[in-house]
C-alpha cells in the first residue's frame, strides 16, 4: 500500500526532527558544538561511565549519533541510520537506567524515545520525500534493514556486556 502524501510529509517531519536532535547530540560529543563537552572531555566521561577505552567509545557514540542523525534527516540508508542511532541510544539508556525512567531524575526517558523513534523510522522507511526515494530505495531494502538491525544489536550487546563487566556490582563484601 502506497503512503499518502500526508503520511510522507509526517515521516519527513519526524525524520528531520529526530535526525536533527541526534546530529546535534553527536556534534556535542565530537566537536563541542551546542555547548557540548567535545571529544577530549567526552572521552574522559565515557571512561567514568564504564566505556573503555574512552576515546574510541566517544568516537563510536558521537559518530553513531551524528551519522545516524544526518542520514535519518536526509532519508538516506534509512534502515542503517535507524539501526545505528537506536544502538547508540541503547548505550545512553544503559547509562541513565540507574536514574529510573523519567529524565527529571536523570533517567532514560529521552534517549529511549530517540532510540525507539530511530528504530521505528528504520523499520517503516523514509517515505516519498527522501534521498532513498530519489535513489530508487537502493539502500532501503528489507535485507538491508535485517542486516543493519542484527549487526547493530550484536555490536550494542557486546559493548554493553563489556561495560557491565567493568562496573562495580554493588558494595564489596568484607573479607573475613
Amino acid at each position: 500500500m502506497a503512503l499518502s502524501r500526508r503520511q510522507d510529509a509526517g515521516l519527513l517531519v519526524l525524520r528531520a526532527g529526530t535526525g536533527g536532535v541526534l546530529f546535534a547530540h553527536g556534534a556535542q560529543i565530537l566537536f563541542g558544538w551546542f555547548g557540548g563537552p567535545g571529544l577530549a572531555a567526552a572521552s574522559v566521561g565515557m571512561e567514568r561511565m564504564g566505556f573503555h577505552p574512552g576515546r574510541p567509545s566517544a568516537l563510536l557514540a558521537g559518530g553513531s549519533q551524528l551519522a545516524g542523525g544526518t542520514l535519518l534527516a536526509a532519508g538516506l540508508a534509512t534502515p542503517v541510520a535507524g539501526a545505528v542511532a537506536a544502538g547508540a541510544m541503547a548505550g545512553a539508556v544503559a547509562v541513565h537506567t540507574p536514574g529510573g525512567f523519567f529524565s527529571v531524575s536523570g533517567g532514560y526517558e529521552f534517549p529511549a524515545l530517540l532510540g525507539w523513534t530511530a528504530a521505528a523510522l528504520g523499520i517503516a522507511g523514509p517515505g516519498r520525500y527522501s534521498a532513498d526515494h530519489l535513489t530508487g530505495h537502493r539502500l532501503n531494502r528489507p535485507r538491508t534493514a535485517r542486516l543493519a538491525f542484527l549487526a547493530t544489536a550484536a555490536l550494542t550487546a557486546a559493548v554493553l556486556r563489556r561495560r557491565a563487566a567493568r562496573l562495580p556490582h554493588g558494595p564489596e563484601e568484607p573479607t573475613p
